[in-house]
């Protein structure tokens, strides 16, 4: 039985490093982020959540910062 919970990237902290597992909307969102490495069974690292202000996290070697209402839509497991 599997016991890994996925989270919303949103609530992961920094410094922490996480697998994407799935991506919550539609088919643009998914597209979108897929072009951008953010696909699942992609490694990520969380580098900046302040809870507010920016979201920066590093994918594939690429700093890109993010919305709020994007990195809810991530879903991840550490």
């Amino acid at each position: 039985m599997d016991t890994t919970i996925a989270k919303a990237l949103s609530e992961i902290g920094g410094g922490t490093r996480v697998t994407v597992v799935g991506i919550r909307g539609g088919r643009g969102i998914r597209n979108r982020l897929t072009a951008m490495g953010l696909m699942p069974g992609a490694k990520i690292t969380v580098l900046l959540n302040g809870g507010r202000g920016p979201f920066v996290v590093c994918v594939k070697n690429s700093r890109m910062a993010l919305g709020r209402g994007v990195a809810d839509k991530i879903m991840v497991t550490e």
